[in-house]
């Protein structure tokens, strides 16, 4: 895909990202600031804050968006997601992903054609192997407040389950003062994962709420998590226009953004069990996305792993590792 066709979404999106990341960094300088002589402005915010909500409370104003299904719908919700039958997966195969954005990116002016002129792509690179207690690691950097991050999520716990075993996962949305607003999604802050064949790091950088829980979108988002300086070297290497979400898979492949068609817009209005009975679905458009994006996260781990386990590493998938940029 040349330069004439991409998408006015990339643009803004990487645009987006950028100037949110440097209103991070200022915000931090002035929080700084703030912590050693603003308690009292901050109670006076919080009093006016009050009042304000108090003024502007009406039977007809919006609800706050839910975090989604907690307890026993929560289990059944992420159940669909993680046990897809190979039936459904292998059905969907490549799910109509545009493999043109899939690249070979082993030199810096190779990683920089490819995120000035695809936005987001899939790319081979050549890194030393990434790894974690003796096993491939697979590192993702995100934000709960990214839209695409939250539509990358459904994808990456659907590939992550045929590796392995998630614990603590919860349900989540993404901001609601940003493009695709409350897209539906799950969050990695507080997951464990556990697997034979790799581990995975993820970094959710920011939450979805503003600082002081404020909708004005000139004010930077809370800080979850911090990433290492090796892992922000990465990040940097194969994704120099600061894209989010950053998927490095054992240093072989690197994902950025998501892979066409898939995108937030297709998951605005739908809830947790809508998305989750999508993917499970392979005549369903979203879920056709949904899945097609975490068959080639498949594919790549299975080039990690030497094709294990073979229930993960099926027939159709180790075709799609074929069309992996060498």
């Amino acid at each position: 895909m040349g330069k004439a066709s991409r998408t006015k979404q990339d643009v803004d999106r990487r645009a987006r990202i950028a100037a949110q990341r440097e209103a991070e960094r200022r915000a931090e300088q002035r929080k700084r600031i703030y912590l050693g002589g603003g308690a009292v402005l901050a109670v006076v915010i919080v009093v006016v804050a009050f009042v304000l909500v108090k003024l502007n409370s009406s039977p007809g104003t919006a609800p706050v968006a839910s975090n989604g299904p907690t307890g026993t719908a929560l289990t059944a919700v992420t159940k669909q997601v993680t046990e897809i039958p190979a039936s459904v997966t292998d059905k969907v195969a490549g799910g109509g992903v545009n493999t043109g954005i899939f690249v070979a990116a082993t030199t810096t002016s190779a990683i920089s054609s490819a995120a000035s002129q695809l936005g987001s792509y899939f790319a081979t690179v050549n890194g030393t192997a990434l790894t974690s207690n003796g096993k491939p690691e697979l590192l993702f950097l995100g934000g709960e407040y990214c839209p695409y991050c939250a539509a990358e999520r459904w994808a990456m716990i659907s590939a992550l389950s045929r590796f392995g075993t998630f614990t603590g996962l919860a349900t989540s949305h993404s901001s609601t003062s940003d493009v695709y607003p409350d897209t539906p999604t799950y969050t990695f802050t507080k997951a464990k994962y556990t697997s034979s064949y790799l581990t995975f790091t993820s970094v959710e950088e920011f939450s979805n709420e503003r600082i002081g829980n404020s909708n004005n979108s000139n004010t930077a988002y809370q800080t979850l998590q911090t990433a290492t300086a090796a892992e922000e070297a990465l990040a940097q290497a194969y994704d120099p226009d600061g894209a989010i979400p950053f998927l490095d898979l054992g240093n072989k492949y690197v994902e950025v953004g998501n892979l066409s068609p898939l995108t937030p817009s297709m998951l605005q209005g739908k809830t947790w069990a809508q998305v989750a009975a999508a993917m499970n679905d392979p005549s369903s458009s979203l879920g056709k996305a949904l899945v097609g994006n975490a068959n080639y996260l498949t594919a790549g781990i299975c080039k990690l792993t030497n094709n294990l386990p073979a229930s993960a590493c099926t027939p159709t998938i180790q075709q799609l590792e074929a069309q992996l940029a060498v």
